[in-house]
């Protein structure tokens, strides 16, 4: 953030107590529902997957399967959609309003939500699969953005923060819903189709309820209409705050547009450009190659193969969802901004490394029928989820948000957030493929990628807590050029 945006923050009225207050509050609660979106419609296929391998109307006969590739593309291409969906879904935002883009997305979550419900065969279900990933991944850059431009900025950490948190919040409303339905209706081929039934709730919620939500002020101001973006800050801020804040909103609104001037053509003619390009590029693609997402698609399926019975399974898989949700309250309260950013990565990194060597061996060495063979194997794969959700996991996007320079941060972050969905993609399409060749042998190959990541970060990622946007940009281009 510019030095002038500080300034101006710094001389702005107290944000005081009113029936704004509250009309904020609800802004950021309909808007999360993106999240929850994000979260459950990757989520839902982690105990989904159980019923729909041997559903004949995705098979194509009584008694088949579907193979490691059909159910790695029944996630994946999902993924796919959603790399799409979060490099468009930035320029459409910038085009035709946040709070417009939001409402045409829950429009897609709803309908392609009931699509796959009603998929009659494998190709269909794909497809829907495919356009709910355009929804995920619009949502997953949209959502945020709207966020932090209406969140003042003495919560605009918070209020944003409120997303993610959303976000692993719907993917453990998934697991929880799975299991309640899974072990309700076992013996029903239509099992996963009520689950998936269920994303369509938050989607009517999201459309209804940002059909009464104002657009965003700093969109507003960009697009030249300053008296409209007055009007909503006096629907969230006290009339006094509200002219006094159109004076920072007007400088941001310049940040966004001096972000959009840079192109990729312009970052990889300049070395130390193309550094900091890699390095965020390396982050993102280290953050998944983790396989976090994984386990937080295919959970349940890892716990049968550790032993658990598929019934058993699909509840002891909540607690993946409960470690998830309870370390990044932990670390967006006490540990994000309490302890270095390299300090975190590093540790992050050792953690699950570790864990990955522990459910390899565990995995590979213990006979199958030992029944303390699946407890270790639980534990280990909780604590994996716990230590990289309250590390690696928001700590990625932070790191990356700060090292970009503000001239070519649009297009650097583009290039970033596409090959972070391609490799959650691929890593989603390989895992059962791998798991069924090789069993908890995949884990090795995990642990492998995290021993590069930790020299990866020792080597080349640079500090940046404590230190302002500007210095940083002025430190990285000295040291890198």
């Amino acid at each position: 953030m510019s030095s002038k945006v500080e300034a101006l923050e710094g001389q702005l009225p107290p944000l005081g107590e009113g029936s704004y207050n509250r009309r904020l509050g609800w802004v950021a609660v309909i808007a999360t529902f993106g999240g929850l979106l994000f979260g459950y419609d990757t989520g839902v296929l982690n105990g989904a997957l159980g019923f729909m391998k041997t559903d004949p109307s995705l098979t194509g006969a009584v008694g088949a399967e579907l193979s490691a590739t059909q159910i790695g593309l029944i996630t994946s291409i999902l993924l796919a959609g959603a790399a799409i969906g979060a490099v468009t879904g930035g320029r459409l935002s910038d085009r035709y309003g946040r709070r417009r883009l939001i409402i045409n997305l829950a429009v897609i979550f709803f309908v392609a939500a009931i699509g796959c419900v009603l998929a009659p065969n494998y190709a269909i279900l794909l497809a829907f699969r495919f356009i709910l990933g355009l929804a995920v991944g619009g949502a997953s850059v949209t959502v945020p953005v709207y966020l932090g431009e209406v969140a003042p900025f003495e919560h605009r950490g918070s209020i944003v923060s409120r997303n993610e948190l959303m976000i692993v919040g719907g993917q453990f409303l998934a697991f929880v819903i799975n299991a309640i339905i899974g072990n309700a209706f076992q013996a029903d081929a239509h099992t996963w189709r009520y689950m998936m039934t269920v994303a369509a709730l938050p989607a009517i919620a999201l459309f209804f309820g940002m059909l009464k939500m104002p657009e965003s002020p700093r969109w507003l101001v960009l697009k030249g209409r300053d008296q409209e973006a007055l009007d909503v800050l006096r629907q969230v801020r006290s009339e006094e705050r509200a002219v006094a804040e159109m004076d920072e909103v007007r400088a941001l609104a310049a940040v966004a547009r001096a972000e959009q001037e840079g192109t990729l053509a312009e970052v990889l003619r300049v070395r130390w450009m193309r550094r900091l390009l890699f390095i965020g590029i390396g982050l993102a693609v280290c953050q998944q190659l983790t396989g976090i997402n994984s386990m937080m698609y295919y959970g349940e399926l890892v716990l049968q193969d550790a032993g658990f019975s598929h019934q058993v399974a699909l509840i002891v898989n909540i607690f993946n969802g409960v470690a998830s949700v309870s370390a990044m309250l932990i670390a967006l309260k006490w540990v994000i901004d309490r302890f270095n950013r390299r300090t975190i990565l590093l540790f992050g990194f050792t953690g699950t490394t570790i864990c990955h060597v522990l459910a390899g061996v565990v995995g590979t060495q213990l006979p199958t029928d030992n029944e303390l063979r699946r407890w270790l194997l639980l534990l280990i794969i909780v604590v994996f989820v716990f230590i990289m959700q309250g590390t690696v996991g928001p700590l990625v996007w932070l790191m990356v948000s700060e090292i970009f320079p503000l001239k070519s941060r649009g297009a650097m972050l583009g290039v970033t957030v596409f090959l972070l969905w391609g490799t959650n993609m691929i890593v989603s399409l390989v895992f059962p493929i791998l798991t069924e060749a090789i069993g908890f042998g995949t884990f090795f190959a995990f642990a492998a990628v995290g021993l590069l990541a930790i020299l990866f970060i020792y080597k080349k990622v640079p500090e940046t807590r404590g230190i302002s946007l500007e210095k940083l940009e002025s430190h990285f281009q000295e040291q890198l050029s």
